[in-house]
């Protein structure tokens, strides 16, 4: 991985985000094109919105976009374009918190500072043969003071990925080769046989799931765009007319509801095509798009907020994963 042995502070602060809630093959590319486009923080400071965004597209958690940015630039102004070099600097920064922070000070200046990733985690609750839940308050503060006390002097950065990769190739969550480990005769879950019952978790996660029906309003090679500004998923992406329904609800019975006959008007129009269902899995909620072509014969109807874009520039702007795949498949963006 081409972050591994990293000191440049930008380009560990640049993987660390790219790498929050996404998976390594996925980030990769992703970290290898902003490293390309922007070789350093006054670069990416210095970008305009809709062209980082777009270079983001795909990757998804797009708050992590927005405070990289607010983070690059508060690097420009506040430090005269130089990453700050203590873990206080690192985690005033925008979008870094501790786990973030400790990683930043220990690669790039071996400050004594210990990570404390999902892998870590497993491997000293293993370890310790700790039942205590590691997403409450009690376990954070509990497994951040030892891992502290296991760093060892002046070999932050060595410690730090050593236990991180352990927990990762070792140390895994399920099938982790105990037999094997060179440490399972002072693993205490593995003396006590807990191993699969560990780290401990006290939340279930809920998963809610939402019905998206997308009007792809058209005339004359112009739709309707607009960009998501409220606090929800997918902030400062570009979408479609929007109109949320609590459940699935077919073509048919949505253009009698009040709110699309609101947004549509007296403007005659004909639905030329309706894509079948399309799922996106967030961590916390599964999305469920629908997309309902309407051609519209006079003009489009007046909507606030939305801008008329003609379809050769749909490429300049940023779209959910699910609307890209769909726009991709018509041919309007590549």
């Amino acid at each position: 991985m081409p972050w591994k042995g990293e000191k440049d502070p930008y380009r560990i602060w640049l993987s660390e985000i790219i790498l929050q809630q996404t998976r390594v093959e996925q980030g990769w590319p992703y970290y290898e094109r902003f490293t390309s486009q922007y070789p350093d923080v006054l670069q990416l400071a210095a970008a305009a919105d809709e062209e980082v965004f777009r270079l983001w597209q795909g990757l998804g958690y797009y708050a992590r976009c927005k405070n990289m940015l607010a983070a690059a630039r508060q690097v420009a102004a506040v430090h005269n374009g130089r990453f700050p070099d203590t873990y206080e600097g690192i985690v005033s920064l925008k979008g870094v918190g501790a786990y973030t922070a400790a990683a930043i000070a220990s690669f790039a200046f071996n400050l004594p500072h210990a990570v404390l990733d999902g892998n870590v985690y497993r491997v000293l609750s293993r370890y310790f043969n700790i039942d205590t839940p590691i997403d409450t308050t009690a376990g954070k503060k509990l497994f951040t003071a030892l891992a502290d006390e296991m760093l060892p002097a002046g070999q932050a950065a060595e410690f730090n990925q050593s236990i991180m990769d352990f927990g990762a190739v070792v140390c895994k969550p399920q099938s982790p080769d105990c037999e094997k480990c060179p440490l399972n005769s002072h693993c205490e879950a593995y003396s006590a046989g807990t191993v699969s019952a560990l780290p401990v978790k006290s939340k279930k996660l809920k998963i809610k799931k939402r019905y998206f029906n997308y009007l792809l309003m058209e005339h004359n090679g112009h739709v309707y765009i607009h960009k998501r500004m409220e606090k929800d998923i997918w902030q400062n992406l570009h979408e479609l007319v929007l109109l949320e329904t609590p459940e699935e609800t077919d073509p048919a019975a949505l253009v009698k509801l009040p709110a699309f006959k609101k947004m549509v008007g007296k403007q005659a129009f004909t639905i030329t095509e309706v894509s079948p269902p399309l799922k996106q899995q967030l961590t916390h909620q599964t999305i469920f798009a629908r997309f309902i072509h309407l051609q519209f014969a006079k003009a489009l109807p007046p909507l606030e907020g939305f801008t008329a874009v003609p379809l050769r520039n749909l490429d300049q702007y940023a779209f959910p994963k699910t609307m890209v795949s769909y726009l991709t498949g018509l041919g309007w963006i590549s």
